[in-house]
């Protein structure tokens, strides 16, 4: 009996060829011409907008024009999406419980002069203790293979590792530690620094796995970290109207980060079981096997001198974003008695609601709209450098600024934080979708986490940068 194809089964992983389809006599897929798409090249002709989306959708100089594959009910973006959750929800889970901290743990009667200084300088502890041992590990898993090279060992290992410190925490929560709020002030910052490194490899992990997939699978993890914070900063507009206890708040806090990494976990080993996944995968272990270096250890200059414009826009991206956001955003008083959201609340909308809800919306954007292309990126990027001088120029500080308020109407300052949020999530997706299509398929991962170690650069950058800022206002110069 004459089977026809359409009847085949749905074919298993090593009976698939190259299109990830059932091996066919009689059809041979159409191929991508060998172009360096890593130079942002395409050959002259009158079709030169169509050749240039078929390299965008395609890095393999080997990959058909259209997968024959696709994502069924969006899974691996959600998935990804809720790993790009599950980056962030350390950061915001201690950043939201600040009031559980400094008002309950460390406000203690009888406290010494070291303990006051805990409880006034708390946020930028945290961020200490938070970013520098992220930045250390973000580096150190481009350059050591934990786990023999595999992403899996250092993803899932990354997650246990901040699921104990969470459990720990919980614990702490309900023990009485009035009499020794020094010792865990100290047990609290080196479980941030524990859970950091732990994120650090975490964080750039993710990235290196989205990059073996199309460019929109990376965007899914930035709008993920947007979601996150958009998440929490409700967690937190909630707390202020309700006033709940800060010890249960912070309980249910870090309660629901449990869940989120469990709920990685599980995801995780989800992936394989998707045909969309391992198509991908299959064409990424096929390009390193069929690579003539890939006994070799990766040439990570080569790679770098490949994507290095797309991390210095991802670079450049989060250090105008983290120079303004939180601290100088969240100085920034209101003006106007009668602005339409109340004083006790503005600040939380117009600073986090705001650019967490706008920075989600940006990072949704790049599905439909990719512009500019990647060689002229960078203009926007640094012209968001403006934007500084803009909310400094707001009235921040009012009590202890040097400088005049030039900028005193309120929808004016709404207006930019708006599009702070916005730029902020799109052109950060942008380029770190931009950046793996810059190398060849079999170090696509490696060009992913160099991204996201530029990233947490400019974190870690802009956070610093805030002080000169800071001092600039308060001084007079002239």
């Amino acid at each position: 009996m004459e089977h026809k194809a359409e009847s085949i089964p749905l074919a298993a992983i090593e009976e698939l060829n190259l299109d990830g389809s059932p091996l066919s006599l009689t059809r041979k897929p159409e191929i991508v011409p060998k172009k360096a798409f890593s130079h942002y090249e395409y050959s002259d002709g009158p079709d030169k907008s169509q050749q240039l989306s078929s390299l965008l959708k395609s890095r393999d100089p080997q990959t058909p024009r259209t997968a024959p594959v696709t994502d069924r009910f969006n899974l691996v973006f959600l998935i990804l999406m809720l790993h790009g959750v599950g980056t962030l929800m350390p950061w915001n889970m201690f950043i939201t419980a600040k009031s559980y901290f400094v008002d309950y743990k460390l406000n203690v009667n009888g406290t010494s002069a070291s303990t006051d200084e805990y409880r006034l300088h708390f946020l930028s502890y945290i961020g200490v203790a938070s970013q520098v041992p992220n930045v250390i590990c973000n580096a150190l898993n481009i350059f050591v293979q934990f786990g023999g090279g595999t992403l899996t060992f250092r993803i899932i290992g990354s997650i246990i590792i901040e699921i104990c410190i969470f459990i720990c925490t919980v614990f702490l929560a309900m023990l009485d530690s009035s009499s020794w709020p020094g010792a865990f002030f100290y047990i609290t910052m080196a479980s941030v620094v524990v859970i950091n490194m732990a994120n650090g490899i975490y964080q750039n992990s993710i990235y290196g796995l989205a990059a073996k997939l199309p460019m929109k699978y990376s965007m899914a993890i930035v709008l993920g970290s947007n979601t996150s914070g958009t998440f929490t900063s409700l967690i937190h507009i909630l707390s202020i109207a309700a006033s709940p206890n800060e010890r249960t708040a912070a309980i249910y806090y870090f309660i629901t980060a449990l869940f989120v990494l469990l709920a990685c976990v599980d995801t995780y080993f989800a992936l394989p079981l998707l045909r969309f996944y391992r198509y991908y995968d299959g064409l990424t272990q096929k390009a390193i096997t069929n690579s003539k270096k890939s006994s070799r250890r990766p040439p990570y200059w080569k790679i770098f001198c490949k994507t290095w414009p797309q991390c210095f826009n991802v670079f450049f991206v989060f250090f105008v974003t983290l120079t303004i956001f939180p601290a100088i955003h969240s100085d920034i008083k209101q003006v106007d008695p009668n602005f339409f959201i109340p004083e006790k609340y503005f600040t939380p909308v117009t600073c986090y609601l705001c650019f967490n809800l706008f920075a989600m919306l940006g990072s949704l954007l790049p599905n439909w709209i990719k512009w500019p292309s990647p060689r002229f990126l960078w203009i926007p990027v640094v012209l968001r450098i403006l934007m500084i001088p803009y909310f400094m120029l707001c009235n921040y500080k009012p009590d202890k600024r040097m400088i005049p308020v030039l900028i005193d109407n309120d929808w004016a300052y709404f207006g930019m934080a708006v599009a702070l949020g916005l730029t902020s999530g799109y052109y950060s997706s942008l380029a770190m979708m931009y950046a793996p299509g810059c190398v060849d398929t079999e170090h696509a991962p490696i060009a992913g986490m160099m991204a996201a170690l530029f990233l947490v650069i400019g974190i870690v950058c802009g956070v610093n940068f805030t002080f000169f800022v800071s001092w600039l206002v308060e001084n007079e110069l002239f």
